[in-house]
């Protein structure tokens, strides 16, 4: 994964996306066999082709030995029947984990129509931001001891791809059919910590950054204006939609006093939740609460997931 973040991330590579779709499905079929083998007691067989052997008369017998490639090594599953596999030993994947790497494999396999398709790059960046924020949740949530810390987990902006936004373009009819791939792969979407594709909206505008920052000194740090916009980008929802998904998400939800006094604490709390006035020059207009994705964390203590041994 880390080297297909380093060939994305190059100033001048014209095979940009298609590498890096190639190493990172590379990555994810070799973590994904890896559990694998570690849910099944390391038996190497389980990673195998296996084909009836041959009986002396020429019939199928009921043994079974690995299929042999070229080399005369055994021939290893495919990474679908990997993720069948570990779902049948229990561990659930989500589905937008399993559309996010089927977009890379479907970018992978077709790459030779996306040869020097610069029309579809950011749509493109927004897979492979998915990609590395879903690879990097399946380390946290199935304990893979390796320190994070040290690595940079990101793509280049975009920007340094594209210097600027064209009205229109016209697209082959392979790449139109990607597209419409991978969008089918997107409205798809369900709520959980992986994602098929991640937004990129930039707007270009006359004025530097520096001029929307507000910057003043205090004793007790340095305050910076954030737009209202911004604000609701960060908490985007609203009490109905979060009590909405708890509902779907934890088995033993209920909004009663125990819910009402949470809510009380995650209120005080500014990461978690946002409260909105009506009329922000009135300190008395009606007050109406947004909350943040991080506030999962919270009530994940506190209640029982649906699934609990299906967090993957």
């Amino acid at each position: 994964m880390l080297s297909a973040i380093e060939i994305y991330n190059k100033p001048n590579f014209s095979y940009r996306e298609e590498a890096f779709a190639i190493l990172a499905v590379n990555a994810w079929e070799l973590v994904l066999k890896a559990y694998l083998l570690k849910k099944c007691s390391y038996k190497m067989s389980v990673l195998y082709v296996m084909e009836p052997v041959l009986k002396k008369n020429g019939e199928k017998s009921i043994r079974k030995k690995p299929r042999l490639n070229r080399a005369n090594n055994p021939m290893t599953i495919g990474l679908f029947e990997v993720i069948k596999k570990i779902e049948e030993k229990g561990t659930q994947i989500s589905e937008n984990l399993k559309n996010s790497i089927e977009a890379l494999i479907e970018l992978r396999d077709n790459a030779i129509h996306f040869h020097n398709e610069k029309e579809i790059s950011k749509e493109l960046q927004e897979l492979g931001f998915a990609c590395i924020k879903n690879y990097m949740n399946i380390i946290k949530f199935w304990n893979i001891e390796i320190d994070l810390s040290k690595y940079n987990f990101y793509l280049m902006p975009l920007a340094y791809v594209d210097s600027k936004i064209e009205a229109s373009s016209i697209t082959t009819d392979e790449v139109q059919k990607y597209i419409d791939f991978v969008k089918n792969k997107v409205n798809r979407t369900t709520d959980d910590e992986f994602t098929v594709a991640i937004s990129i909206d930039i707007q270009f505008n006359k004025s530097n950054s520096f001029d929307g920052i507000g910057v003043k000194y205090s004793q007790y740090g340095i305050p910076i204006t954030i737009s209202e916009e911004d604000m609701r980008i960060k908490f985007p929802m609203d009490t109905k939609k979060l009590t909405d998904t708890a509902k779907k998400r934890y088995s033993d939800f209920k909004q009663d006093n125990k819910f009402n006094n949470l809510m009380k604490t995650i209120k005080s709390n500014d990461k978690l939740c946002y409260i909105r006035q009506l009329d922000p020059k009135n300190p008395k207009s009606n007050k109406k609460p947004f909350y943040g994705s991080n506030i999962w964390q919270e009530l994940d203590k506190k209640y029982t997931k649906k699934n609990k041994t299906t967090n993957a």
